[in-house]
């Protein structure tokens, strides 16, 4: 049976961020994730995880300037320092919370003239983070991103990414296959998790169009977890969505799946 990760950065808004912790707890979850844990200390969110139980599945490295519409700088020229310090303090922060996975966003391409450029600064600082990573028995994940969402984001289709992981040419770099970014991208869900399924180092799920739970929208999600289970996915999968309403008691869905 697929085990699914509280993404504690969307699910439980209704609660102050480090209440999620238990209030996903108390609806039976195992494991959260969330976008950046450097608001707080290590020790601070590292407590949180061990009074409710909880495992720590993933967060992502350090993105730039969040706030002023930055979204990773893995790719960027003239910022590789930056990068490869922020991924330092991540791996910091994952010896402490124990989780062996940790995203790098891409950032985003200013112009497709600049493509060649970025890719090369993207496929040298992935191939630092790796060895760095691999210290530790971390896994380095990069992630596809639909550019309805993200307008300009350097990585889109899962065959780019596997790509990129085959040159990078390191074991413990994988790909996050986020569905609803596939599926307002790409689509045809099954036919790649058969295909990449051995390249997949983590996974995530939401409703399209919408983002909200994914028992809404146009995806089929009890084919695609029996699927899942099928081809021997072993990791988490996030809930990476926007709760229509209050949290808890929209995860019928996943009372109802876990009843079967």
């Amino acid at each position: 049976m697929p085990r699914f990760a509280a993404n504690l950065s969307m699910l439980y808004p209704e609660h102050a961020f480090l209440d999620r912790f238990a209030a996903a707890a108390a609806d039976g979850f195992e494991a959260v994730e969330y976008l950046f844990p450097y608001d707080f200390s290590a020790q601070e969110l590292k407590q949180r995880l061990t009074e409710h139980n909880l495992q720590q599945a993933l967060f992502n490295a350090p993105p730039g300037d969040w706030a002023a519409g930055e979204r990773g700088t893995v790719s960027l020229p003239g910022r590789e320092q930056e990068f490869r310090e922020g991924f330092e303090r991540a791996l910091e922060y994952a010896a402490v919370l124990g989780n062996s996975r940790i995203h790098v966003m891409a950032g985003l391409l200013p112009s497709e003239s600049a493509r060649a450029q970025h890719h090369e600064v993207y496929v040298e600082n992935l191939r630092h983070a790796a060895a760095q990573a691999a210290k530790a028995g971390i896994t380095v994940l990069l992630e596809p991103i639909n550019t309805r969402d993200m307008p300009g984001f350097f990585l889109n289709r899962q065959d780019q990414a596997h790509a990129l992981v085959a040159q990078v040419g390191a074991d413990n770099v994988k790909v996050q296959f986020d569905c609803y970014h596939c599926q307002i991208v790409e689509g045809d869900l099954a036919m790649k998790l058969r295909r990449d399924m051995a390249g997949i180092g983590h996974i995530q799920i939401a409703g399209v169009p919408d983002r909200h739970e994914p028992d809404s929208g146009e995806i089929n999600y009890p084919y695609l977890f029996e699927l899942i289970d099928q081809l021997g996915y072993e990791g988490w999968i996030g809930c990476e969505y926007r709760p229509k309403g209050d949290t808890s008691q929209g995860l019928e869905w996943l009372r109802r799946w876990r009843a079967r």
